[in-house]
């Protein structure tokens, strides 16, 4: 996917870029990437899409995004939901993985209506104890791609944040969930996920021994899974 300009909204105080494939007038569909990553991580999966509507946008500080005064959860969130909301979107699936899974699921709390599918790939949940603070920094292991470093720290401290009331609030995500673990190499726990699945009205967890970038590293087996589990009408 060679994209040179991206169509863009302004939402608050962001201007938000993002790239469309597929059926315009398809069942829409967004994927939301993880840090220091951009919409373009998800080129393979839209390709397999063609018959809907497919919204791949950049977060805030990432690709052609523009850098923000802050990164909270909260706020990637919000631009997310400016989004759908300027594109007329109101009710769709999502897909995140990682940080961009976190956002995925804060609106699919938030806006339970809104969500008809939720795909969360390798994506850590609010731990129940607090974590240790970022010793190593991210920019030192992806220093050629286009993201706001000063972003790092504070992304990485609030996921590592316990947060109980995410937790309780589980039970009011009305959409059928997948979630998918990234296997023995993926820093995500498993316990974590193992919970997250048995708190979800309509969860499932599978399994893809292909470590914290699933998508990226088994595209065919994330394919195989997850655009059947979009395109079906069907809970299990």
């Amino acid at each position: 996917m060679l994209v040179v300009d991206l169509p863009t909204v302004r939402v608050g105080d962001v201007t938000i870029a993002y790239r469309e494939t597929g059926t315009p007038d398809g069942p829409p569909v967004v994927l939301l990437h993880a840090m220091a990553s951009s919409g373009g991580t998800w080129r393979r999966l839209a390709a397999c899409l063609p018959d809907r509507r497919v919204i791949l946008p950049d977060l805030r500080g990432h690709g052609r995004s523009s850098r923000a005064a802050d990164y909270t959860l909260a706020g990637f969130r919000d631009d997310m939901v400016g989004l759908l909301d300027e594109l007329g979107l109101d009710r769709v699936d999502l897909v995140g993985h990682s940080l961009g899974g976190r956002i995925a699921s804060m609106i699919a709390l938030d806006s339970p209506a809104r969500v008809r599918r939720l795909v969360l790939e390798d994506t850590p949940p609010p731990p129940h104890e607090p974590g240790p603070p970022p010793t190593r920094s991210l920019a030192e292991l992806v220093t050629w791609r286009a993201f706001d470093r000063s972003m790092v720290r504070p992304v990485i401290t609030q996921l590592r944040t316990p947060d109980p009331y995410w937790w309780s609030r589980l039970p009011a995500v009305a959409a059928p969930t997948l979630l998918v673990h990234g296997g023995p190499t993926s820093h995500v726990r498993l316990d974590h996920l193992t919970e997250m699945t048995r708190r979800l009205p309509n969860g499932r967890l599978v399994a893809i021994a292909a470590g914290h970038r699933v998508h990226s590293r088994c595209p065919a087996q994330f394919r195989d899974l997850v655009v059947p589990f979009l395109q079906s009408r069907d809970t299990w």
